[in-house]
């Protein structure tokens, strides 16, 4: 019991000394003046301006000046000040673990992993993550109570997926599948679930909700990383997916969806799916259809190139990667021409040095949008889809991903203006001065 008790202490001071640059009381004030502010929307910033920030909300922001004499003030010398970053479509639990070790390892060892990962992401800038797959729910509340530092967490718990679909990771040889036999250990732990016909499914979507799920994930579509599912199979009949799409409703929050092709993704969308993950393969018809739904597009910028995500070599996982990012241009100039509501998620898997690239990813969408809309999609745009989860967020106190009185206190400061020079997102390190959440300071290099 003693060599129990001093394990634990020593976790306990492990996991405490982490925690921000600068720890504030809950009625602390932070007053960052001289900044010109990228609200998150606008096309133009407003210039020589001063925010308050008390707690962790925005209380004020002027451009004439702000007193408040007993706050800590932090001249922002003419940088710019932007929302925090969002990436809409991030695994905690796998970005950061290779390959072989993240089908083999347990789920402590993929959440400790995680944890230092998001750790990282926040000093990326990255200050929420939409989590679409995976248990990560104590990674969540860890995160919360200051535990560990890392991005707020939207939860979607287990990715939920048909027999043969997506992220059913049990052996081609599992048949039949016995409902007396026990689940295989992705299943156990939480990350993912298989369900097969409308009772099924509305259990196993009550049940992620019950878990904490913020939002819903399905598979309506083959994937790349799944070992036996094609990129043009169709998952989930429509009755499944509303299904899901109803249990969501029934908690006030919505469904998101893995999919690719026109098929599954018009079904998903006449079933009232909100958010369609990747539609890489997607025509200017379907494209059309996520517009009139008022549905989101969250999209990756991935390419065959040198940021691809490392599948080996001839394996058919490799194969259908090559065929997705062929899509990409394609689908990003359609969307963009269609005006469809498009926000930025890197699905980064099995490669902690591509996780390190977050920001890069965001700078590739230069390729196809101006400065103004790529930092929508990883701010306001983003934020709006968060909303979706209504009561269900566990941020209910204001929004996400834009400067304004009684938002949430979530900035970057940036050493220079980026919406003239995008690149200036791909390299943290040198050119993000100050970054807060919550209205604690996590990094500071102004004072």
């Amino acid at each position: 019991m003693e060599v129990h008790a001093l394990f634990l202490a020593v976790l306990t001071s492990v996991a405490l000394s982490t925690g921000p640059a600068f720890a504030g009381e809950t009625n602390k004030q932070v007053l960052l003046s001289n900044v010109h502010i990228f609200n998150g929307e606008s096309e133009e910033r407003t210039m020589n301006a001063n925010l308050l920030v008390e707690g962790n909300l925005i209380k004020k922001i002027s451009t004439e000046k702000i007193i408040a004499e007993e706050a800590l003030v932090i001249d922002g010398g003419g940088r710019t000040l932007m929302p925090g970053l969002i990436d809409m479509h991030w695994h905690s639990a796998y970005a950061n673990i290779p390959m072989q070790k993240g089908l083999t390892s347990d789920h402590a060892y993929h959440l400790l992993i995680g944890a230092k990962g998001n750790t990282k992401a926040l000093l990326r800038g990255f200050t929420t993550v939409r989590d679409v797959g995976g248990n990560v729910f104590s990674l969540a509340t860890l995160t919360d109570s200051g535990i560990y530092d890392g991005p707020r967490i939207f939860p979607s718990g287990p990715a939920i997926s048909q027999t043969s679909g997506h992220t059913d990771f049990r052996p081609s040889t599992s048949v039949p599948a016995d409902s007396d036999m026990p689940l295989v250990y992705m299943e156990r732990i939480g990350h993912v679930i298989v369900a097969d016909g409308v009772p099924e499914v509305l259990k196993r979507t009550r049940e992620a909700l019950r878990m904490g799920a913020t939002q819903i994930k399905i598979n309506s579509g083959g994937g790349v990383s799944s070992s036996f599912d094609p990129l043009d199979v169709t998952q989930f009949t429509i009755a499944e997916t509303r299904a899901a799409v109803d249990a969501a409703a029934d908690w006030n929050t919505y469904v998101a969806t893995h999919t690719f092709t026109d098929e599954a993704t018009q079904r998903a969308l006449e079933a009232g799916v909100m958010s369609i993950e990747h539609g890489h393969l997607l025509s200017e018809k379907t494209l059309k259809l996520i517009k009139e739904k008022g549905a989101f597009l969250s999209m990756q910028p991935i390419l065959d190139d040198e940021d691809a995500i490392p599948f080996p070599e001839g394996s058919f996982s490799r194969q259908k990667y090559i065929e997705v990012t062929k899509g990409t241009d394609n689908v990003y100039r359609l969307a963009k021409k269609i005006g469809v509501k498009t926000v930025f998620g890197t699905d980064t898997l099995f490669d902690p040095t591509l996780a390190e690239k977050q920001g890069k990813q965001l700078a590739k969408l230069g390729r196809w949008y101006t400065p103004v809309e790529v930092l929508r999609q990883a701010t306001s745009t983003a934020g709006e889809l968060l909303a979706l989860s209504g009561p269900r967020s566990p941020y209910p106190q204001g929004p996400l991903g834009v400067i304004k009185e009684g938002a949430y206190a979530d900035l970057i400061l940036v050493n220079g203006n980026p919406l003239e020079d995008l690149n200036l997102v791909a390299n943290p390190v040198e050119n993000f001065d100050l970054i807060m959440k919550d209205g604690e300071v996590y990094k500071n290099e102004i004072q």
